[in-house]
């Protein structure tokens, strides 16, 4: 019998496969429960002051926020999750830049690791960017 998400599950059928695929769904769904949390912090006042030392305005934290809670709800559906890894990656990769070279005492440690894991789905969930991209028409698959 074959699923109609085939192209999200690209390890089923073989045993050590399924434990690989079973481990990266607890990876998206642990991912995602951390952006989530990430979203709120954003969106409440509590960032406000690295924000402002950052220097690009307030907006920048909405924008993180909503990224934020977009790829996390993403992570979770199986067509959108590949992509979702892919953004998350930028985002991450920004905030490793901005904790690097425009704050002070900044620690990229955090945001380096969750780009690490969120880089690992993107690449585990290859097919389905392919498959997201090919269907919007920038991709010949």
């Amino acid at each position: 019998m074959s699923s109609k998400f085939a192209t999200s599950r690209p390890y089923s059928g073989r045993p050590v496969a399924v434990a690989v695929d079973v481990f990266m769904w607890t990876v998206q769904v642990l991912l995602a429960a951390y952006f989530v949390y990430s979203a709120s912090l954003l969106f409440g006042d509590g960032l406000v002051g690295k924000f402002t030392e950052i220097g690009f305005g307030q907006w920048l934290r909405y924008l993180t926020g909503v990224l934020e809670l977009a790829g996390a709800i993403a992570l979770v559906i199986p067509f959108l999750s590949g992509l979702a890894g892919l953004g998350l990656t930028g985002v991450m990769a920004g905030a490793v830049t901005t904790e690097l070279f425009l704050l002070g005492n900044g620690d990229a440690s955090l945001p380096a690791l969750l780009g690490g894991f969120a880089l690992a789905v993107a690449v585990a969930r290859r097919n389905t960017v392919r498959t997201a991209l090919a269907k919007m028409g920038l991709f010949r698959a």
